[in-house]
């Protein structure tokens, strides 16, 4: 794995069909490479995905593997150098997953979408119209916490949320790429914050 993440940061291919099609230092192509590392360990893999990152001097990278890789994620930070904050960053996504970054990332389409369907919940549930406004719009502030990170409560201090974390930083969150192993071919459902906060506290 080392050696094609070398391989894809060195080379920067457009895509994973470009990437496979390639000349590793050894003379293979990506695509022979995997062959012959599957031959060797006796399983399946593929490549499915990759993704490359950069920032400037004012900025950090924190990086996070969870469960010996089964969950990885990257972030990038701008304003600070501050690595720790960056990983701490890191490790929330990988618990939490949220979607988006912040709630201006959500797409009118999605925020009116959900707007509707608590308005129905909201008004099936009985409660008088005039109220179902101020209802909705505290339950879509909710849903804003689940998917945006920003939003969030940081998974190390519930009571602090991730903005203000990265507020004393004076920094902001550029982005953020989390994969999962199996993901979208397989999802098991497992409380994975649980799982990141035993770790954290050991």
């Amino acid at each position: 794995l080392n050696d094609l993440a070398e391989h894809i940061l060195a080379e920067r291919p457009e895509s994973v069909e470009a990437a496979l099609e390639q000349k590793m230092a050894n003379g293979s192509t990506v695509e022979e490479y995997i062959t012959s590392a599957v031959a060797k360990i006796g399983e399946k893999i593929t490549l499915r995905r990759f993704a490359v990152l950069t920032k400037g001097d004012d900025a950090a990278f924190g990086s996070y593997l969870h469960m010996g890789g089964r969950i990885g994620v990257l972030t990038v930070l701008n304003g600070t150098t501050d690595e720790e904050t960056a990983r701490d960053i890191a490790m929330h996504v990988a618990a939490v997953n949220p979607r988006f970054i912040s709630r201006d990332q959500v797409s009118e389409e999605e925020a009116n979408r959900e707007r509707e369907i608590l308005t129905q919940q909201a008004l099936q549930e009985g409660k008088p119209e005039n109220i179902v406004a101020k209802m909705v719009e505290g339950r879509l502030n909710k849903y804003f916490e689940e998917i945006c990170l920003l939003d969030q409560a940081f998974v190390k201090n519930p009571d602090e949320k991730v903005k203000q974390v990265v507020a004393a930083k004076n920094a902001t969150v550029e982005t953020f790429i989390r994969y999962e192993v199996g993901e979208g071919i397989e999802k098991r459902q497992e409380n994975f914050a649980e799982e990141v906060m035993n770790q954290v506290k050991k």
